[in-house]
């Protein structure tokens, strides 16, 4: 006989939400007491802390919904996935593929330190939220007389990061939807460019100051030589090789 879904669901919901809140209290301890001693410390132990919460998503996801990734790479990129600095470029076709990037990242060994671009509101969510927030992922506003100047500090005070560490941006800078496909295909015809069916047109001025070699240089972070285009469902850039060489294919 089948298990009701609310007889797992539930009960691994309270776990993951006392767990995460208990996970969450120690990060705060960190952060105040540990943080202005030793920064790389604070972020040793917090990657430890965070991945404690992260686990039991991708234990989820592997578990319950049985979700198979594919991935493509040469044996070369596959044996560097976790112990080199990489931004990682994605579409965003559904609310869990920023799942499907923890899953890469744990099987990587380095999901406690995967960081992203993300929107200011998902940093107030609690347990999830909070630990980006104590974790230092870039929260934007999506206003760029703003966000120009956070994602600057941002990528300074990663600088020093003591480990090897993916950041991932949603190019298109919002979830893929057919209202907003019709949205980027007028976008699109209205300004010259080339009109998407799959995907929406991404957001150039996030991407150009990340992947920009003088911001990059300076704070130790990959530097990609390549060009982007939205045919490229996860694209991952390292800064020890220039090509674009692991992908997941989203044909447009």
């Amino acid at each position: 006989m089948a298990v009701p879904a609310s007889v797992v669901v539930l009960p691994l919901g309270l776990l993951f939400l006392l767990s995460g809140l208990v996970v969450n209290f120690f990060q705060a301890v960190l952060f105040v007491f540990i943080r202005p001693v030793s920064r790389s410390l604070y972020r040793r132990i917090n990657r430890s802390l965070v991945e404690l919460i992260w686990l039991q998503l991708v234990w989820l996801v592997d578990w319950w919904a049985g979700v198979k990734v594919e991935l493509y790479s040469d044996a070369e990129t596959f044996n560097l996935m976790g112990k080199e600095h990489a931004l990682l470029v994605s579409n965003h076709r559904s609310d869990i593929d920023w799942l499907v990037g923890w899953i890469l990242a744990q099987r990587s060994g380095c999901l406690g330190s995967a960081l992203a671009v993300m929107k200011k509101s998902s940093k107030f969510l609690p347990v999830i939220g909070w630990s980006m927030w104590f974790s230092e992922y870039l929260f934007l506003e999506r206003n760029w007389a703003k966000d120009e100047g956070t994602l600057k500090s941002g990528l300074q005070e990663l600088k020093d990061y003591p480990l090897p560490f993916w950041l991932a941006l949603f190019v298109e800078g919002t979830r893929f939807t057919p209202a907003k496909l019709l949205v980027a295909q007028e976008y699109a015809a209205q300004n010259g460019l080339p009109v998407p069916r799959n995907v929406l047109v991404p957001r150039t001025k996030v991407t150009k100051l990340l992947v920009a070699q003088e911001s990059a240089a300076q704070n130790g972070l990959p530097v990609p030589r390549n060009v982007l285009v939205p045919r490229t469902k996860l694209s991952y850039l390292s800064r020890k090789n220039t090509p674009l060489r692991t992908d997941f294919p989203c044909p447009d």
